[in-house]
């Protein structure tokens, strides 16, 4: 790609807002500031312009990009360092020693940050406070097994990675001197600055460079409600700045639901109202379509009782942003401190639910299947089709059958449950009465379309003859104890031939089931974590 063109396009990007930052543009201070970066091009010159904004020099240290990295950067004004060594620690010496003349550096791994409107935030505390050293961490990467651990153990997450180091003049002629920089971890950095005398401050830089990284894709939150007129609005306000719209979907509410559809101010409502009422499902899906039309890039599900906590979302949606997931939900089943507030009966009729939905749709790693606070990626709501998705509250077990039908990636999230004095109004005994022949068909279904059409695998004449054979071994079976309770003769060789009927049964819908669990392609998501 032409370096001018990308310049261009990277020029572009630049945020009008940070005309309204506290730090001024001119500042008594020498500023420099150094971008490691390798394979950047898309990136390396909206960064750059933005940089200059804050800084007297930009130095780009390019790590033997293949690239265009350092054309673009080079054409955004930035000096050039070539190295052919990577890391934050080089790039820190090899920065020093071309800026030894600032009187503050600031180092901004673009690797793990992009948003150089963070920049007066790292610089303040030298600025005005007289600390040496600043260092900034940003997001933790979605990890799904160290997130349960985390949770199940009741322990903080850890610190993220370092996307910003800032360093006063007598801290960079300090580091200069010493023989090696530790920057491993915070703790190390923070040791480090105490041992030299040096005033440190950690700067969590989550919730921005979150909010930063969300603006750049446009999410849409589908809002279902039914008779929502006391939690709606509450439900609504909660809904974080970044998200792009906001599709309530009224399913024939009978109380004052429309009005206070009709009372919000929020320009990111777009309401559907349905004449008839048409179940939670239908909801759902009209918000996906009316999201897909407007081309949202990921669409979450929150429902209209406020049980969904907003500050939550971000979980649910950096796998889908770092390509890790397609579906993500949530879990409420993984401790008694996850479900807090949900009733022993509530809590049986999620488990019976998550094995039959195991069983059904092929995600077997995956629990709590009636959450439905979900996120979803346009590409994973294109791949299904839509209309042909079960309407009631069975809808969340249908999509997931439908998406591993179709290899896409699905994740839980850990998302402790929030109830109040809500009522759930589903009978879990007639809901599972009603959503189990659907699951079944479901699972023929994703067997046919996933191991036939789209693909083969021997796994489905496991479960076709376990089918077979299971039932009529027990049947078998119990014929057989009849007879006996009758006192009928019955042949010595029949009670022989219904056990090996029923264990083979068995046997073969394990080997059914085991094969089926390693072709989930979930299993794979889980290496990636």
């Amino acid at each position: 790609m032409n370096s001018e063109v990308l310049m261009s396009k990277n020029a572009q990007l630049i945020s009008k807002r940070e005309e309204n930052l506290d730090i001024k543009e001119t500042s008594p201070k020498n500023i420099t500031v150094v971008l490691p970066a390798y394979n950047e091009e898309v990136s390396i010159g909206s960064a750059v312009i933005r940089a200059k904004k804050y800084a007297d020099r930009v130095i780009v240290i390019d790590n033997a990009s293949v690239d265009n990295t350092a054309d673009v950067a080079e054409l955004a004004g930035a000096e050039i360092v070539h190295t052919r060594y990577k890391g934050l620690d080089f790039s820190i010496k090899k920065g020093i020693k071309y800026a030894i003349d600032s009187d503050i550096l600031l180092f901004m791994d673009i690797s793990i940050c992009h948003e150089p409107k963070l920049i007066p935030k790292m610089l303040e505390p030298i600025l005005n406070n007289g600390f040496d050293m600043v260092i900034g961490t940003c997001f933790v990467e979605s990890n799904r097994l160290q997130d349960n651990v985390s949770f199940l153990n009741k322990k903080q997450m850890e610190n993220g990675p370092v996307g910003f180091f800032v360093f006063s003049k007598k801290c960079f002629e300090t580091l200069l001197n010493s023989p090696t920089i530790y920057i491993s971890s915070v703790d190390t950095v923070l040791s480090f600055a105490e041992n030299h005398d040096l005033k440190a401050k950690h700067l969590n830089l989550e919730e921005e460079h979150i909010f930063s990284l969300f603006k750049r894709y446009k999410i849409g939150v589908v809002v279902p409600a039914f008779n929502e007129e006391f939690l709606l609005g509450e439900t609504i306000r909660g809904i974080p700045e970044y998200v792009s719209r906001i599709y309530i979907i009224d399913d024939c509410s009978s109380d004052r639901t429309p009005e206070v559809i009709k009372s919000l101010t929020d320009p990111r409502v777009v309401s559907l109202r349905h004449e008839v009422n048409m179940g939670a499902g239908k909801s759902v899906i009209d918000g996906y379509k009316m999201a897909l039309h407007d081309r949202m890039d990921i669409v979450v599900v929150m429902d209209g009782d406020n049980q969904m906590d907003p500050a939550q979302m971000p979980r649910l949606l950096m796998p889908i942003i770092e390509g890790k997931a397609d579906y993500t939900k949530g879990n409420r089943l993984i401790s008694k401190e996850a479900r807090e507030g949900m009733s022993a009966w509530r809590f049986f009729g999620n488990t019976m639910l998550s094995l039959l939905t195991k069983i059904g749709s092929g995600y077997w790693d995956l629990m709590d299947p009636q959450n439905g606070y979900a996120a979803a990626s346009r590409k994973a709501l294109e791949a299904i089709d839509l209309d042909s998705v079960y309407t009631y509250y069975g809808y969340v077990n249908d999509i997931l059958i439908k998406l591993n039908a179709y290899g896409m990636r699905v994740t839980d999230i850990v998302i402790p449950a929030r109830y109040g004095n809500e009522k759930s109004s589903i009978n879990y005994r007639k809901y599972i009465l009603k959503v189990a022949p659907m699951l079944f068909r479901g699972f023929l279904w994703r067997l046919k379309t996933k191991y036939v059409l789209l693909s083969f695998h021997p796994l489905v004449f496991f479960y076709v003859a376990s089918m077979a054979l299971l039932p009529a071994g027990l049947i078998f079976d119990f014929w057989i104890l009849v007879q006996k309770l009758m006192r009928n003769p019955v042949s010595p060789n029949y009670p022989l031939l219904g056990v090996f009927m029923t264990l083979m049964g068995i046997q073969l819908l394990f080997f059914a089931m085991f094969f089926d669990m390693q072709s989930d392609i979930s299993k794979k998501l889980d290496r990636s974590f």
